[in-house]
C-alpha cells in the first residue's frame, strides 16, 4: 500500500489537479471569471430553486379535456358519415367513453355497420409500438349501436396531447425569456416546468394555465341576447361571457371562422389613433383567404374574437380585410398584451393544464440560504478540522489535507455531471465532512492496533490500510444503498441532496485509499519514522473494558419501551405531517416595513374563509410562516385560496417561498417514500446477508428499525413539520446507523476467526471496545458538522438537520446496544466460522487432481 509508482503519482495529482481546475469557477465572480484565459472552465455548479430563487411548477393534463373533445369528435363523425350512407337514425348521444345510436329501419344496420367502419380502423401507435384500436363497435342485435373509446386509444391521444403540450409550453416560457428553464416530461400526464430566476412566478402560471384556444365567430343577431338567455338559444350559436367586469353576454355562432391555428406571428403593440395598447395578428395564406371571405360576406355585423370560451372583443367589420392582418383591442395593459402575444405565438395547448404542485422561492431568500449554507459549511469544516488535529495531532494534519481534496473532489465532480445543487445538497455536503473522517479514523485506528500488537511502524501503517478497506467499503456502500434510493424515488431537494451524499461517498473512498495512503507514503520516505507520531490522543479509550452486554437486558428493555411509545404516539397523536403528505400550501412571508403583524394576518386570513390557516413567527420579527389546509375543491381550489391569500397580503408582505401541494401530487408523495424506506431497508438487508451471516443481518435491521421508529417518534414528542426532507434525514440515518453497526460487526467477525472459545457476550464486549474510539470520533465529528448546519443553516433547513442529529445519536447507540446483543439472542456461535475455515482448509489441502471426486 505504501509503494507508488511514478505514473500512479502523477494520475494521483492529475486528478487532483483536474478538479481544483474544473471546481475553481465555483469560487470566483463573473468579473474575475472574465480576466481568465478562454482555455479555462467556465461551468458553475447549477444551483438549485432554493438557492438561486425561481418556480417548481408539476402541471397535469386533464384527461376529461381529451376524453371530452374526443368523444364529440366521434359523435360529429358518426352524424356526418351516416348522413353520407343516407341512414337514418334517431337518439345519437354520447355520455363518459361510449356513443350510442339507433338506426331506425332494421334494414339498414349492416349499411350502417359498414359505413361506420373507416371509424374502427387502427392507427399506427407510434411510440408505442404496433397499432391500436380507438374505437370499438358492438351491436345488440335491436338496431342499437354502441360505439366505445377505447382505453390504449385514451392513453395514445393523452401521449399524443402531453408531447404537443410540452412543446408549447417550452415556447411559452423561452418566449418569457428566462435562462436555462427545465421542462420534462414526467409520468403519463404530468410536465415539470423549473424557471430559475424569475421573479414573478404568478406570470408564469397564468400563461401555463391558459389553452390559448383563439378563434373567430359571428355573433348572431337573429334574436336578442336577453331573449336566448331566459328562452333557449338557436341550436348553432350559443351565449358566451367578454372579459369585461361586469361579464357581458353574447351569442354568438358555434361555427368558427378561422381559428388561432391558422395564426402565424403575433405582437404586442399600441394604436396609433388611442395609443392603447393592442396585440397585432397575421394569418398564413389559408388563414387570410378565410378571413378575408368572410369578412367580406359580413359587412356591417359584429364578430367575436374569442379566447377560451371568453370574449376579447366583439367589433363591427366596417370593411373587408383582406391584407391577412388585424389587430386585437380588449382594455390592455401593456403586460397583458404583451402576454396573449406569447400564448397567441406559442399556439394553443390540447388540453386544459392544471397546475398540481408549486415551489416558489424567491430570490432574496435564496441569497440568503447560500450565505446561511456557505456559513454553515465553514463553521463545520473548521470544527471538525480542529477535532481532527486535537486527536490526531500530525496524523489529523493529514486528514484534514485529504477533507479539503475531497470537499473540491466533489464541487469537481457535481460541476462536471451538471448536477444541481440544493439546500439539501449543501447539507449533503456538510454530512460528508463529518463523515469523510471517518475512514481516516478507521486507517488510524487499526494502524494503532497492529502497532500495540507489536508489529514495526512500516508494516502497521500497510496493514492497518489493507485491513480497514474491506470495513470501510461494507459500511460505505450501505449509506450509497440508501442514497441511491433516495435518488430514483425522491424528486427536486431530495434528490440533489441524494446526488451529494452519493458523490461525497465515492470521493471518500478515493481519497482514503489513493491521497491519503500517498501522503503516508511520502511521510515514511521521507522522515523515515519508527515509531507513531505524538499528537495522538485516542489511547485513552484503550483498555477501558466496559462490560456493555452486562446491559443488554436494560438497554433492550428501555429501547422496547421506547419504541412501543413511538408506536403508539404515532397511531393515537400523530405527526404534524407537511403539506407534502396531506396537501396545502405553505407561504413565508417578510414584512416589507418593520416587524410582522401576526395577529392582523391570522385576522385577516380567517376572513378569506380557507378552513384552518396557522400563522406563526418563522426567524426574524419580520418573517412569518403561514400554513393553509387543502381545499376542499382539488388542485384548482388550491391555486384559488393562493391568489386570495396573495391579493390581501402583497402590499405589506413579500412572498419569499410558496409551496403548493394538491391532494394527487400528495398521495403519490406519500406512496412513494412509504416504498422509498421499505426498498432502502430490503436492499440493505440483501447486502449484509451476503457479506455476513443472517444473525447479522437479522441484528442490523432490527437496529435499523429502532432507530427509523425513534426517529419518528421524536416528530411526534416534538410536532416538527414532517415532510420530503424528513424522508431524507430517515434515509440518511438509515445509512449512517447501518455504517456505524458494519464497522462492529466487522470487528466481531476477525474476533470470532481468532477467539474461538471465547464466550458471545465477552467477545462482543471485546470488539466494541476495540473500536469504541472510532464510534465515539465519528459520532462527535458527524454531529459537529450537522451541530453547525442547524445553528447556522437557517430556519427552511433546521428540522432537517434537528432529525439527522437525533438520529446520529441513536444510530451509535444502537449499533451497539441493539445490533450487538441481537447476535446472542439468535444464538450465533464461533462454529458457524470454525466451519468455514475447516471447509476452506481442505479446500486447500485436496489434490487438484481429485477435487470433486
Amino acid at each position: 500500500m505504501l509503494y507508488f509508482s511514478r505514473w500512479k503519482t502523477l494520475f494521483i495529482w492529475f486528478v487532483i489537479a483536474v478538479g481544483a481546475i474544473v471546481a475553481a469557477p465555483n469560487l470566483l465572480s463573473n468579473e474575475q471569471m472574465a480576466k481568465l484565459p478562454d482555455w479555462f472552465p467556465a461551468k458553475k455548479v447549477t444551483l438549485g430553486l432554493d438557492l438561486q430563487g425561481g418556480s417548481h411548477i408539476m402541471l397535469k393534463l386533464e384527461r376529461g379535456d381529451i376524453v371530452k373533445e374526443r368523444l364529440e369528435t366521434v359523435v360529429g363523425d358518426v352524424r356526418n358519415t351516416l348522413r353520407e350512407a343516407s341512414v337514418r337514425y334517431s337518439g345519437l348521444s354520447g355520455n363518459g367513453q361510449q356513443i350510442q345510436v339507433r338506426i331506425t329501419d332494421p334494414a339498414q344496420v349492416e349499411a350502417a355497420k359498414q359505413a361506420l367502419q373507416p371509424l374502427l380502423q387502427p392507427v399506427s401507435a407510434g411510440t408505442f409500438g404496433g397499432t391500436i384500436t380507438e374505437v370499438s363497435l358492438q351491436d345488440d342485435g335491436n338496431g342499437q349501436l354502441t360505439l366505445a373509446l377505447t382505453d390504449a386509444g385514451i392513453g395514445y391521444r393523452v401521449s399524443s396531447a402531453l408531447t404537443q403540450s410540452i412543446e408549447v409550453v417550452r415556447r411559452r416560457v423561452d418566449e418569457l425569456g428566462t435562462t436555462e428553464p427545465l421542462i420534462q416530461r414526467q409520468g403519463d400526464d404530468r410536465i415539470i416546468v423549473q424557471v430559475p430566476g424569475l421573479e414573478d412566478p404568478q406570470r408564469l402560471k397564468a400563461l401555463l394555465n391558459q389553452t390559448a384556444k383563439l378563434t373567430f365567430h359571428m355573433v348572431d343577431s337573429s334574436m336578442p341576447v336577453q331573449e336566448a338567455l331566459n328562452g333557449r338559444p338557436p341550436a348553432a350559436s350559443e351565449i358566451l361571457y367578454s372579459m369585461d367586469d361586469p361579464p357581458i353576454p353574447y351569442l354568438v355562432e358555434r361555427r368558427a371562422l378561422v381559428s388561432g391555428e391558422s395564426l402565424v406571428d403575433a405582437q404586442a403593440s399600441f394604436n396609433q389613433q388611442t395609443n392603447e395598447p393592442v396585440v397585432t395578428f397575421r394569418f398564413d395564406s389559408r388563414g387570410a383567404q378565410r378571413f378575408a371571405q368572410a369578412t367580406q360576406q359580413n359587412v356591417g355585423r359584429p364578430f367575436a374574437i374569442v379566447l377560451d370560451n371568453q370574449i376579447i372583443s366583439a367589433p363591427v367589420i366596417r370593411e373587408p380585410i383582406i391584407g391577412g392582418s388585424g389587430q386585437i383591442s380588449g382594455n390592455f395593459t401593456v403586460e397583458s398584451a404583451n402576454d396573449l402575444a406569447v400564448l397567441l405565438r406559442a399556439g394553443a395547448l390540447p388540453a386544459t393544464l392544471t397546475v398540481v404542485e408549486e415551489r416558489t422561492v424567491g430570490p432574496g431568500l435564496g441569497a440568503d440560504s447560500i450565505r446561511a449554507g456557505v456559513v454553515a459549511s465553514a463553521i463545520g469544516a473548521v470544527a471538525v478540522a480542529g477535532f481532527m488535529f486535537a486527536f490526531y495531532g500530525f496524523f489529523g494534519f493529514l486528514a484534514n489535507v485529504a477533507l479539503l481534496v475531497n470537499i473540491v473532489l466533489i464541487l469537481a465532480t457535481l460541476t462536471l455531471i451538471g448536477s444541481t445543487l440544493t439546500l439539501p445538497g449543501i447539507a449533503g455536503i456538510v454530512l460528508t465532512m463529518g463523515m469523510a473522517v471517518d475512514s481516516n479514523v478507521l486507517i488510524y485506528e487499526r494502524i494503532r492496533d497492529e502497532v500495540k500488537s507489536g508489529r514495526s511502524l512500516l508494516p502497521a501503517i500497510d496493514s492497518g490500510f489493507r485491513r480497514a478497506f474491506a470495513t470501510i467499503i461494507d459500511a460505505n456502500l450501505t449509506t450509497l444503498i440508501a442514497a441511491v434510493v433516495l435518488f430514483y424515488l425522491g424528486s427536486g431537494p431530495v434528490r440533489g441532496f441524494a446526488v451529494t451524499l452519493a458523490v461525497g461517498i465515492v470521493t471518500t473512498v478515493f481519497t482514503a485509499f489513493t491521497f491519503t495512503s500517498w501522503m503516508f507514503s511520502l511521510w515514511v520516505k521521507r522522515a523515515k519514522p519508527k515509531q507513531l507520531p505524538k499528537g495522538i490522543r485516542t489511547g485513552m479509550f484503550d483498555g477501558r473494558g466496559l462490560p456493555f452486554m452486562s446491559l443488554r437486558r436494560y438497554t433492550f428493555m428501555g429501547a422496547a419501551a421506547l419504541s412501543v411509545a413511538a408506536v403508539v404516539g404515532f397511531a393515537t397523536v400523530g405527526m404534524n405531517l407537511g403539506i407534502d403528505f396531506r396537501g396545502g400550501s405553505i407561504i413565508e412571508l417578510r414584512a416589507r416595513q418593520g416587524d410582522a403583524n401576526i395577529a392582523d394576518i391570522r385576522a385577516r386570513l380567517d376572513q378569506l374563509n380557507l378552513g384552518e390557516v396557522q400563522a406563526q413567527g418563522f426567524g426574524s420579527p419580520a418573517e412569518v410562516l403561514v400554513r393553509v389546509q387543502a381545499q376542499e375543491g382539488g388542485e384548482n381550489a388550491e391555486q384559488s385560496a393562493l391568489e386570495r391569500i396573495r391579493n390581501d397580503l402583497e402590499q405589506d408582505y413579500e412572498f419569499r417561498r410558496v409551496e403548493v401541494v394538491g391532494p394527487a401530487v400528495s398521495s403519490e408523495l406519500t406512496y412513494s417514500a412509504t416504498i422509498g424506506v421499505a426498498v432502502a431497508l430490503l436492499f440493505i438487508l440483501i447486502y449484509i446477508w451476503f457479506r455476513f451471516e443472517w444473525q447479522f443481518a437479522v441484528g442490523a435491521i432490527i437496529a435499523t428499525l429502532h432507530d427509523v421508529i425513534l426517529t419518528i417518534g421524536i416528530f411526534v414528542l416534538t410536532g416538527i413539520e414532517f415532510n420530503l426532507t424528513s424522508i431524507a434525514a430517515i434515509l440518511t440515518i438509515v445509512g449512517y446507523s447501518l455504517n456505524d453497526t458494519v464497522v462492529v460487526y466487522d470487528r466481531m467477525r476477525e474476533n470470532l476467526r481468532r477467539y474461538k472459545k471465547m464466550p458471545l457476550a465477552e467477545l462482543i464486549d471485546i470488539s466494541i471496545n476495540q473500536t469504541l474510539s472510532r464510534t465515539v470520533l465519528t459520532g462527535l465529528t458527524t454531529m459537529l458538522a450537522l451541530a453547525s448546519l442547524y445553528i447556522f443553516g437557517g430556519e427552511v433547513i433546521r428540522s432537517f438537520t434537528f432529525a439527522m442529529l437525533f438520529g446520529v445519536a441513536v444510530g451509535t447507540f444502537s449499533s451497539i446496544y441493539i445490533a450487538a446483543p441481537v447476535l446472542i439472542a439468535f444464538k450465533l456461535r464461533t462454529d458457524v466460522f470454525n466451519a468455514d475455515e475447516d471447509k476452506a482448509k481442505t479446500a486447500k489441502t485436496v489434490p487438484a487432481g481429485k477435487a470433486g471426486s
